[in-house]
C-alpha cells in the first residue's frame, strides 16, 4: 500500500527556479500524474524517480510546456508555463526519452542547425568538447553509438544556454561505461550553475547525482527528500534478503514467519514480497547469526541469501509493497 502522505522532507534552503502546484493530468480513465506540489531550488539536481508509468515524463513535459496540465500550474524562473511559454522557452533546455535526429547530416551540421533557431546560442565547439564529441564533429549522426546520441542530445539542449536543463531518462539502454561518462557530465553541468531536472527509474543512478529526489508511483509523490535521508528513513543500515523455501516446522507455518522474524535480534522491520523476505537492521552480524540458528531450528529452507547495505529500491519496496523495477 502505498502512505497516505510522502516522507516529510528536510526543510529546504536557497531560491525555488521550479514551482509546481497541484500538476493533474488524466488520460480517459487514467491518471498519469495526480496533484502534485514541489519546488526545485537554483543550482540543484532534482531527481523524479519511479518505475515505468510513475508519471516522471508526464510531470516534466507539463512544466517544460509541452503538454497542457487538466489542473494546476507549474512556473520557471517566475514563468508561467500555461501564460508565459515563449519566456519559458528561453530559460529551458530539454533532452527527450527519445530524440529523432537528422541521420546524414555531421554533428556540427546538427549543432549549427539548431543553434541557428535561438537569438543567441553558446558556440558550438565548446559544447561539443564538454560533451566529448570533438572527434565526431564531421561524423555523419547515423554512426554515432547510443551513448554518442544522448551527449549530442544533451548538447542541443545546451545550445541556448539555458538556466534548467530537463534530462529524461537519459542513460536508459547505454552501457555502464556510457552511463558513467554521462553521470560525470551531468555533475559537470552542475558545477556550471544549471539546474538540473532529471527522471530516472535507476535507483543507483539517483543516488549517485540527485540532490534531492522525488520519489513518484501511479502519479503520486510519495516520498521528496535527500538520498541520505530517504535511505535513514527506514531506520536502517543495512538488509538481509533470501529467498523462502519450505518451512518443514510443525510450530511455525509460513503465515506467521513474517511476524517471526520481527523478533529475531535487532531486526527494525521486515518486508515480504512473494518468497523474498528482507529483514532491515542496524546490527548485521547479531541479526544475521540469530536468523540462521532460527532457520536452522525451525527447518526453514531458504536460497539467494545475500546482505547488503539498504538502498532507495527498499524505500519504494517499503512504501509500495513493490520493487521500482515491476511496472
Amino acid at each position: 500500500m502505498i502512505s497516505e502522505s510522502p516522507i516529510a522532507s528536510d526543510p529546504i534552503t536557497g531560491t525555488p527556479i521550479i514551482e509546481v502546484e497541484g500538476l493533474f493530468k488524466r488520460y480517459g480513465d487514467f491518471t498519469a500524474v495526480n496533484g502534485i506540489h514541489f519546488q526545485v531550488m537554483q543550482g540543484e539536481i532534482f531527481g523524479l524517480l519511479g518505475p515505468n508509468g510513475a508519471g516522471k515524463t508526464t510531470t516534466m513535459e507539463m512544466i517544460e510546456g509541452l503538454r497542457k496540465p487538466d489542473k494546476g500550474t507549474a512556473k520557471v524562473a517566475g514563468f508561467d508555463t500555461h501564460t508565459s511559454l515563449n519566456k519559458v522557452k528561453e530559460v529551458i533546455g530539454v533532452q527527450l526519452q527519445s530524440t529523432s535526429l537528422f541521420e546524414l547530416l555531421t554533428v556540427r551540421e546538427i549543432m549549427q542547425m539548431y543553434a541557428s533557431f535561438y537569438k543567441k546560442s553558446l558556440p558550438v565547439d565548446p559544447l561539443l568538447e564538454q560533451m566529448i564529441l570533438t572527434d565526431k564533429a564531421k561524423g555523419r549522426v547515423k554512426n554515432l553509438s547510443g551513448g554518442q546520441k544522448q551527449r549530442l542530445a544533451i548538447a542541443l539542449a545546451l545550445l541556448n544556454d539555458p538556466k534548467v536543463v530537463f534530462l529524461d531518462e537519459p542513460t536508459t539502454g547505454l552501457d555502464p561505461q556510457a552511463r558513467r561518462t554521462l553521470w560525470n557530465i551531468i555533475l559537470h553541468m552542475k558545477g556550471q550553475g544549471k539546474t538540473i531536472v532529471l527522471s530516472t527509474h535507476y535507483m543507483d543512478e539517483a543516488h549517485a547525482l540527485c540532490d534531492r529526489i522525488c520519489l513518484m508511483d501511479r502519479g503520486e509523490i510519495i516520498a521528496l527528500d535527500t538520498p541520505r535521508s530517504l535511505v535513514r528513513s527506514l531506520q536502517s543500515d543495512s538488509a538481509i534478503e533470501f529467498r523462502l523455501v519450505e518451512v518443514a516446522s510443525t510450530h511455525v507455518d509460513s503465515t506467521e514467519l513474517l511476524s517471526q522474524l520481527q523478533q529475531l535480534k535487532e531486526v527494525k522491520q521486515v518486508d515480504r514480497r512473494n518468497e523474498v523476505f528482507t529483514l532491515y537492521t542496524d546490527y548485521l552480524q547479531a541479526t544475521l547469526l540469530d536468523f540462521i540458528q532460527f532457520a536452522d531450528y525451525n527447518g526453514i529452507r531458504f536460497a539467494d541469501l545475500q546482505t547488503r547495505t539498504a538502498t532507495l529500491e527498499d524505500v519504494f519496496l517499503h512504501m509500495t509493497g513493490r520493487s521500482l523495477r515491476e511496472r
